[in-house]
């Protein structure tokens, strides 16, 4: 995965359901269902409202955010290191209404043997109407979460509960490989396995999806290791911000085609 884009929709098109948001600790639109797949895919509705931090841990890349619909912005920091030494990233993507920004700071061998790192340490302003064949600097219409867990838990295909507010079984993560947290080469070198993963997930007191690891085996070139995507601050995040003027440059050709 060479970068994880924020997966945030048009913030601005959906204001006004930022009153529909449940306050810190508030309780959830509805009781928990009794069946532990129903109560799991209820427990990713609050993602929708758009008003949350979270983490992500995948294979060789962690990452930080937030999504703010109040102020119709988001942000997202991700660290991706190969383990080889070719090639490290710090990405930093910002959102606030209809602008973009993303800072990059570019490592390894193979980086320094192309000199991407002219614009080290500046955001990039996204012209948008450039960015349109660039699927990692996209938003995505289809989802308020960046990991796109509900994605990931329709496809639960054994699960149960293993305490309170605690579910564990299995997942075929194959049809969400948009999300953030997944490798789409590492889904694609597991083959079958990829249908049948262990996985536990965990829920607050107000049914909502706090965390949720899948455990992933040793595919292809990739060692086994757990995806980890874990979400808080629902109703409480705060908004993103513009980076300084004096830290701004706009975005080279380099950058959108490195993103497609």
């Amino acid at each position: 995965m060479l970068a994880a884009s924020l997966l945030v929709p048009g913030l601005a098109a959906c204001k006004s359901d930022t009153a529909e948001s449940a306050a810190p600790g508030g309780s959830a639109s509805a009781a928990a269902p009794a069946d532990p797949k129903e109560a799991l895919l209820a427990s990713t509705r609050e993602i929708g409202k758009g008003n949350f931090t979270f983490t992500v841990v995948g294979h060789q890349s962690t990452g930080k955010g937030l999504v703010h619909k109040p102020s119709n912005s988001a942000q997202f920091t991700m660290t991706f290191d190969d383990g080889t030494g070719d090639v490290s990233m710090d990405v930093d993507f910002i959102y606030i209404e209809k602008e973009s920004w993303v800072k990059l700071d570019l490592g390894g061998k193979m980086f320094e043997a192309l000199g991407a790192d002219k614009n080290k340490g500046k955001y990039q302003h996204l012209d948008q109407s450039k960015i349109e064949g660039a699927k990692g600097l996209q938003l995505n219409a289809e989802t308020l979460d960046p990991s796109d867990s509900a994605a990931l838990i329709k496809g639960v295909t054994e699960v149960r509960r293993t305490g309170e507010g605690s579910f564990a079984g299995t997942i075929d993560i194959t049809g969400a490989t948009e999300s953030a947290a997944l490798d789409e080469e590492v889904v694609e070198a597991l083959a079958a396995q990829a249908k049948a993963l262990p996985f536990t997930a965990k829920v607050d007191a107000q049914g909502r999806l706090t965390e949720i690891a899948i455990a992933v085996p040793a595919a292809g070139e990739a060692e086994a290791h757990e995806v980890k995507i874990t979400y808080a601050d629902y109703g409480s995040a705060t908004a993103a911000q513009k980076p300084p003027a004096s830290k701004v440059v706009e975005a080279s050709e380099q950058t959108y085609e490195m993103f497609k």
